[in-house]
């Protein structure tokens, strides 16, 4: 079987034999779905990458469910957030993972404060002009994200308020 990056990475982390299915049109959810039943019954890791058939492929024993953040290698930044929200209250079970779309640091950073629990990139790293220093951000990037994440984000208000505490602040 011939993997891509992504599904050798996640035979790596899963130590199992790995089947990545790729984005499918609505249409053919169902068979996305069957194919990966079929595979998981096999004892096949996979990773879907189909937002529209997600927890169907949860359900039938998807390994890790990687949404699109946008096209492949567009670098556009995360393109519906609300959608990857919902998916993210939908899906606790199996690891949630951006598979596309990150073209900066600070996309990254988005991703992990919605709570995902990592993302793929390649395009970004590769087409910096310093590859280096752009893996670097990355990293901290998603630390950061998920550091934000943990510690939960303070309410959003219309109106402005006071915000210095008068009591809580040390330990």
């Amino acid at each position: 079987m011939l993997l891509s990056a992504t599904g050798f990475m996640l035979r790596e982390a899963c130590r199992a034999r790995t089947t990545e299915i790729g984005p499918a049109a609505e249409e053919a959810v169902a068979a996305v779905v069957g194919a990966a039943v079929e595979e998981a019954a096999e004892g096949a890791a996979v990773a879907a990458v189909a937002e529209g058939a997600a927890v169907g492929l949860v359900d039938a024993g998807a390994a890790a469910v990687m949404p699109l953040g946008a096209p492949i290698g567009s670098g556009l930044g995360l393109q519906n957030t609300a959608n990857l929200r919902i998916l993210r209250e939908m899906i606790t079970e199996v690891p949630l993972i951006v598979d596309a779309g990150v073209g900066t640091a600070s996309d990254a950073t988005v991703a992990m404060e919605l709570g995902f629990d990592g993302v793929l990139m390649n395009t970004a790293i590769a087409q910096a002009k310093d590859p280096l220093l752009m893996a670097e951000a990355m990293q901290h990037a998603v630390l950061a994200g998920r550091q934000a994440y943990l510690a939960g984000r303070m309410p959003r208000k219309l109106y402005a308020t006071a915000s210095s505490p008068l009591e809580g602040i040390s330990r």
